[in-house]
């Protein structure tokens, strides 16, 4: 690797990436795909499970990443809230109460809590009452439950995730060729040898232009009742230790000339949720995880999330259903590989663990319960810091 192309991508202090504005290059397009791995998964259950419009979706999705990457200028992530998906994707929940007006009114509800916990001050206040400690053993879990859920998904294809592993890792550093390009080729041609028909599919697929609807119609008591109950108000610890706290942490380490407020990514969160529920998409949250992938694979401006979504964008308004095919058919042992080096990549982040045997003890089991459930970390790393300080738990 020549000495250019490392001063490019190396640390500064801190953690803090090297500043740079707004840039069209290889390393931008190919950051922009940093975080397929969740994405396409989600989405993809969204429209095959709850029969969501592929147009709405895409277009809330693409004019979100847009916004979001020319307002914060940094890979600031865009992601569908995984709690809510899980629900109703998995159909842990009667599948006559899931249906395109219960995800609409969970992004409502969803939009108008993170809206109020912005204009009151409350999402900083939280921030602030949150140990470093507790923060850093989130980032960290969360990056473990990444990798590990990249295994889980490399597991359909080990021989081919293993081999583009390899691969990946030789390139991640390399500007000239980034390693996404080589995993987006991959995984078409994956695609297009485990399945010879989707030649067909895809031909059959005609340019179509497309608006998503603006309809409240189909919202009613039962449907809020439903959206906040069992979608939207589970999400919120999530998002908190999430979208919230580890974000926020992790874009002011990595562009401390780009910095952002608690109460300014909760004020994003509930705004791109009103719309998005507006048109028919899905309930949506930044998340370090996302931020992590763009990194990890060029991205160093806002740029990449702009890229990524026009193209959704465009894709929605004019190939809705050539792009849900694709994300259909995206050979997940792919996906599992990008989801693996994100998660890498956030886990990484931060790996202090501090000097006392309390704080490692904190760190790390806040990573670890973090690697289940972020939330219920949350409140078990602040319950158990208040008990180490005071005492009542001695190691």
């Amino acid at each position: 690797m020549s000495n250019a192309e490392t001063s490019e991508v190396a640390p500064a202090v801190d953690g803090a990436l090297p500043r740079r504005g707004f840039r069209f290059d290889r390393s931008e397009i190919a950051g922009a795909f940093g975080d397929l791995g969740t994405l396409i998964p989600f989405v993809a259950a969204y429209l095959a499970v709850v029969k969501l419009d592929p147009t709405a979706v895409l277009v809330a999705f693409g004019v979100t990443y847009i916004v979001v990457g020319a307002v914060y200028r940094t890979p600031f992530p865009v992601q569908p809230m995984k709690a809510i998906g899980a629900v109703a994707t998995a159909q842990s929940v009667p599948v006559a109460l899931l249906n395109p007006a219960t995800i609409q009114a969970a992004g409502l509800v969803t939009a108008a809590v993170w809206t109020l916990l912005a204009v009151t001050g409350l999402a900083k206040r939280v921030a602030a009452w949150v140990p470093q400690q507790v923060t850093i053993g989130i980032v960290m879990g969360l990056g473990f439950s990444l990798m590990l859920n990249g295994i889980e998904l490399m597991t359909g294809g080990w021989m081919v995730a293993a081999v583009l592993l390899v691969v990946a890792l030789a390139l991640i550093e390399q500007r000239s060729f980034p390693a996404m390009f080589v995993l987006l080729i991959a995984g078409t041609a994956l695609a297009l040898f485990q399945n010879p028909t989707i030649y067909a599919q895809f031909a059959a697929v005609a340019i179509t232009p497309r608006l998503p609807a603006f309809d409240f119609s189909q919202i009613g008591w039962r449907e809020l009742w439903i959206g906040a109950t069992l979608l939207a108000l589970p999400q919120v610890p999530l998002t908190l230790g999430n979208a919230l706290i580890a974000t926020v942490e992790q874009n002011n380490r990595l562009f401390p000339e780009r910095p952002v407020t608690e109460r300014r990514v909760a004020l994003s969160t509930g705004l791109m949720n009103f719309w998005s529920a507006a048109v028919g998409g899905v309930p949506m949250c930044h998340g370090a995880g996302g931020m992590a992938g763009h990194v990890q694979f060029g991205a160093r401006s806002g740029v990449a999330p702009i890229l990524i979504g026009l193209i959704l964008l465009l894709g929605g308004l004019f190939f809705a259903d050539g792009v849900a095919l694709f994300f259909a058919v995206f050979p997940t042992p792919v996906l599992g590989v990008i989801l693996f080096l994100a998660g890498a990549q956030l886990a990484l982040a931060l790996c202090r663990l501090g000097d006392r045997k309390s704080e490692r003890f904190l760190v790390l089991t806040t990573a670890a319960l973090a690697m289940w459930h972020v939330g219920l970390a949350f409140v078990f790393g602040i319950l158990l810091h208040q008990a180490l300080r005071r005492e009542w738990v001695r190691l």
